[in-house]
């Protein structure tokens, strides 16, 4: 991973910032993404350039703006001279319970979650073959069996679960595309909406019946771009089992 620079969406917290450890730790350089979160990427790109300097760098974008990913891969390629990997790892989360569904929330959530990735992937796909690179997105287990009332959050990470293949078909061989699956990792930001009993039974539904954290994603993303070449295509479900039991 040395010398080699890694595009982060939404990397400047929770799982995002657990991936952008993993990725520097193994000598990556890092472009780390953030919409509303500066102060915690900020902290984040200090407390990793005082260990490697000048090894990771800001982007300042809203992913519902495409118009705006051409200027994210050229800044990365301005600073660093090269991109070899992209995580999309940015997400809007929700719930959308039928009837109450409006336009303003199908925009957000299949903006952040699939259009989003897409289209910088497209952006991103000339110097990712250049460089024989990599995409890897953050789907959810859920993207398989839907999360009641979060229809189109659901929704989004299905399409997320076909881009990604659809994406290794067309950008192959030159570029492996995969995607990791969590399950109860992190609860919501919302947290609070969670009661301990509804907390215990999802992890119930877990064969190693307990929840992980975040640095789980971070070796399945790590293993994806680092030890990984002859996988593409794939969805791997990070989940202590969680998708085997629903």
């Amino acid at each position: 991973m040395d010398g080699k620079t890694i595009l982060i969406t939404g990397g400047a917290k929770r799982v995002g910032a657990a991936i952008c450890r993993r990725l520097h730790a193994a000598g990556a350089n890092l472009v780390i993404h953030y919409h509303q979160s500066a102060k915690e990427a900020r902290k984040l790109q200090a407390e990793l350039n005082s260990l490697r300097a000048g090894s990771a760098m800001l982007i300042q974008a809203d992913l519902l703006d495409c118009t705006s990913f051409s200027n994210i891969i050229s800044t990365t390629l301005n600073h660093y001279g090269r991109l070899d990997a992209l995580v999309n790892n940015a997400s809007s989360f929700f719930a959308t319970p039928v009837g109450s569904i409006g336009e303003d929330d199908w925009l957000d959530l299949i903006g952040t979650n699939l259009k989003a990735p897409l289209f910088l992937a497209q952006a991103a796909a000339p110097e990712l073959r250049k460089q024989r690179g990599c995409i890897v997105n953050i789907s959810d287990i859920h993207a398989e069996r839907p999360m009641k009332n979060y229809v189109i959050y659901s929704i989004a990470k299905a399409g997320l679960d076909g881009l990604t293949k659809s994406l290794a078909r067309e950008l192959g061989p030159e570029v492996r595309v995969n995607a990791v699956a969590p399950g109860p990792i992190l609860w919501p930001e919302e947290a609070n909406k969670i009661d301990e009993v509804s907390r215990q039974r999802i992890i119930s539904h877990t064969i190693l019946k307990q929840a992980g954290n975040p640095d789980d994603i971070a070796l399945a993303v790590y293993y994806l771009i680092a030890n990984a070449p002859y996988v593409t295509g794939q969805v791997i479900n990070v989940d202590g089992g969680r998708s085997v039991k629903l």
